[in-house]
């Protein structure tokens, strides 16, 4: 009989940890730096590490409130003297005792109030499989053509007069002007991009991290976005 309770606890114990997390197709890690591993046949393998930190539903978006159906997650706990009175509102809203900082939504197929405060679940991004990462690329500041665009540049030679500009930029008298999208010197890096079809090596969900093939875009303790792959 007490063989028997236990058993009924342990499931009850299960099913209460599996109802409070749901399965996305994405979720919010931070870039902890690049390491490398060996596999079984002891070749060199590249890989990210992304340490995992939680995502939680903030509030459910529906056809009749907002017009389309999404989850918005937020992540990027901080203390709570750094925290927003209006963003402590929207987390008491829906019953979110960390501190939460950024949101974002994701799409799902099907949406249901009863996951509002649930945290995002990794199970779906099992070794193997194939992810999009997207994250915001390291600044590089002002930058000239050759470094931007990699310009050959004039000769290194002395004497010459044009080693690193990026030389003439203008037209004819008609149409007199500069064509927009030219590539000269200004601002190089900070903006988004994704990284498609990169490979997971490795989950592990007791020690907080997950380790992905190569390179991603972003700084050390920047956050990314891990979706599963459109293309594969």
């Amino acid at each position: 009989m007490t063989e028997e309770n236990t058993a009924v606890e342990n499931q009850s114990t299960e099913n209460s940890a599996t109802a409070n997390s749901i399965d996305l197709p994405a979720f919010f890690g931070v870039k902890a730096g690049m390491t490398r591993i060996f596999d079984e046949n002891g070749n060199h393998v590249p890989v990210t590490v992304v340490k995992l930190i939680p995502n939680i539903v903030t509030q459910v978006k529906t056809v009749e409130t907002d017009g389309y159906e999404a989850y918005q997650v937020g992540y990027g706990e901080k203390r709570e003297k750094l925290v927003k009175k209006p963003t402590k509102g929207h987390l008491k809203k829906a019953n979110v005792s960390a501190n939460l900082t950024k949101f974002a939504e994701i799409k799902n197929e099907t949406v249901s109030t009863d996951d509002l405060g649930k945290e995002l679940s990794v199970a779906n991004f099992t070794p193997e499989t194939y992810v999009d990462v997207t994250g915001v690329t390291k600044g590089k500041g002002f930058q000239g053509v050759m470094k931007r665009y990699n310009f050959a540049g004039g000769p290194a030679s002395h004497g010459s007069h044009f080693h690193r500009t990026n030389g003439s930029i203008g037209n004819r008298a008609t149409p007199g002007r500069v064509f927009k999208l030219k590539k000269m010197p200004g601002h190089m890096g900070a903006v988004k991009q994704t990284v498609q079809n990169v490979k997971v090596v490795e989950v592990n969900t007791e020690k907080g991290y997950m380790l992905i093939k190569g390179s991603l875009p972003g700084s050390k303790n920047g956050f990314v976005k891990i979706a599963k792959a459109l293309k594969k």
